[in-house]
């Protein structure tokens, strides 16, 4: 059975590769990683760390994402539930709150993200 995080995102991109669109180094991308600015998941096909490809846009990590997933950090969340509630549908945005993101929708987002439980 597949993993469900795997299931929610359609790309991934390895450490390498988002270090390739960040145009920085897969050190600092891991980096990005354990300060909570980015988060992966181990990926069973990619049998590596990796991040939603959503994460990143015009070469850079999504404005609002960095904040939104320290508020999920603070509420308890893992790396993998926060990509989880990023990628699930909520109906009171519409939408997935990683789009509401990437269409500079963060205070929306943020605002959602306070009350996860």
């Amino acid at each position: 059975m597949a993993d469900h995080v795997e299931s929610l995102v359609e790309s991934w991109l390895t450490f390498s590769a988002a270090a390739e669109e960040l145009g920085i180094g897969p050190t600092q991308v891991r980096q990005l990683v354990r300060e909570h600015q980015l988060a992966a998941v181990r990926h069973r096909v990619l049998k590596e760390p990796a991040v939603p490809a959503d994460f990143v846009l015009d070469g850079q990590v999504v404005k609002g994402l960095a904040g939104t997933l320290m508020l999920l950090t603070d509420h308890g969340l893992s790396d993998r539930e926060s990509i989880e509630w990023l990628f699930a549908a909520d109906d009171s945005l519409p939408g997935r709150p990683i789009d509401a993101l990437r269409e500079d929708r963060g205070k929306e987002v943020r605002r959602r993200a306070q009350v996860v439980v």
